[in-house]
């Protein structure tokens, strides 16, 4: 949407750019009357031509260089990421229920927060613990989509593409089978992240509708509920694995 609203932009200046220069109630610059005239008024839609196509080719079709690593923090830097990789063929589908899940992550941590508000004070310490773990779960899902997008940096669609297709002739037999393996990896790593990201969407629907049945609770009673022990499982075996 912003490079559209840049696209407009762009387009508004050209326009208005040659309204003043060749209106008559402005400048009134006049093709078809002076040589010098003339030259300028045709040189300057043939300016304004080349700005509309450079801007329109930037803005809409060439790949701006990915973010570094470290400066992937906010949901939309996420996305701005995975975007640069909607093109590779094999991975498509992947990406784009990456995006997907991405989303659905922002509306269900938007819509848990709405409930909290609504039964508990901000200062309660309910709030407080449903709202961290809220958090930390989100973490989790980011750290896992931060994998993917380390595994993707190093992903060679083409010789992906040339090993699946096993049509690598001079290599070795057994040579071939290890990079088909590694290829394979990758893949089974892509389906697992995945679904570790519909196990953690789950557990806050899990989440959410159990805050929802609650007429009143007890702090003490928070960790005795299911989805919260379940949580607390993902949380802690995902820092062993960090580890």
């Amino acid at each position: 949407m912003t490079k559209y609203i840049k696209l407009l932009g762009i387009v508004l200046g050209v326009i208005g750019l040659n309204i003043i220069v060749l209106s008559p109630g402005f400048i009134g610059l006049e093709i078809g009357g002076s040589a010098l005239s003339t030259a300028l008024g045709i040189t300057l839609l043939v300016g304004s031509a080349l700005v509309l196509l450079y801007g329109s080719y930037n803005l809409l079709f060439r790949q701006s260089a990915p973010l570094p690593a470290l400066q992937i923090r906010t949901h939309e830097d996420y996305v701005e990421a995975l975007s640069h990789f909607r093109r590779v063929k094999p991975l498509q589908a992947d990406i784009n229920l990456v995006l997907e899940q991405m989303e659905r992550i922002r509306k269900k941590k938007d819509t848990l927060f709405s409930v909290l508000d609504q039964r508990f004070d901000q200062e309660e310490l309910s709030y407080k613990k449903f709202a961290s773990v809220t958090n930390e779960v989100e973490k989790l899902f980011y750290l896992n989509v931060r994998s993917v997008l380390n595994r993707l940096r190093v992903f060679d669609e083409s010789e992906f593409e040339r090993v699946m297709s096993q049509k690598v002739t001079k290599l070795s037999p057994e040579l071939l089978q290890e990079k088909t393996h590694v290829y394979n990896d990758f893949l089974i790593f892509m389906q697992d992240s995945l679904e570790t990201n519909e196990e953690i969407l789950l557990k806050l629907d899990k989440l959410l509708l159990e805050i929802s049945r609650l007429d009143s609770i007890d702090f003490g009673e928070i960790e005795n509920m299911p989805c919260m022990q379940e949580i607390d499982s993902l949380i802690k075996q995902t820092k062993y694995y960090k580890q």
